[in-house]
């Protein structure tokens, strides 16, 4: 049975980005994004809801986000998702979270915006000869 595993994510980083460096010497940026919607209940009142995500970026991406990325900004993820399990105090534990493949820096509220042509980059796969490509966003 095929499957297919891609998650598009819009929202603000929620703190500035963590960097780590594996043993293999390659970055890693860890980093949680917090998601709103509003919606209208049946009675016409307006509700806000939240949700926060932790996202993992690695190689490039991650030195991107080290040099650009800070609490509060902006930013569109395009990746995976990936369950983490583990055990503590004898319970069986699991986290769901996203792996970064690709990101485009949003303009900030009240702030300049960026040109159409920066900002969006992916990591390079077996598909992509290249590490920092441009996207375009079909929206």
């Amino acid at each position: 049975m095929a499957s297919y595993n891609k998650v598009i994510l819009l929202g603000n980083l929620t703190r500035d980005p963590e960097i780590r460096t594996l043993p293999s010497g390659a970055k890693v940026a860890v980093f949680s994004l917090g998601l709103n919607r509003k919606y209208r209940t049946q009675q016409g009142e307006t509700k806000e809801e939240s949700c926060f995500v932790d996202i993992e970026m690695f190689a490039s991406l991650a030195d991107l986000c080290e040099r650009y990325l800070h609490k509060g900004d902006p930013v569109l993820i395009e990746g995976r998702l990936k369950q983490d399990s583990w055990e503590k105090d004898g319970q069986k534990r699991s986290k769901l979270k996203v792996v970064g493949t690709g990101m485009q820096f949003m303009p900030k509220s009240g702030g300049k915006g960026q040109n159409s042509d920066e900002g969006g980059y992916r990591s390079q796969d077996s598909s992509s000869s290249e590490v920092d490509e441009k996207i375009d966003i079909p929206f």
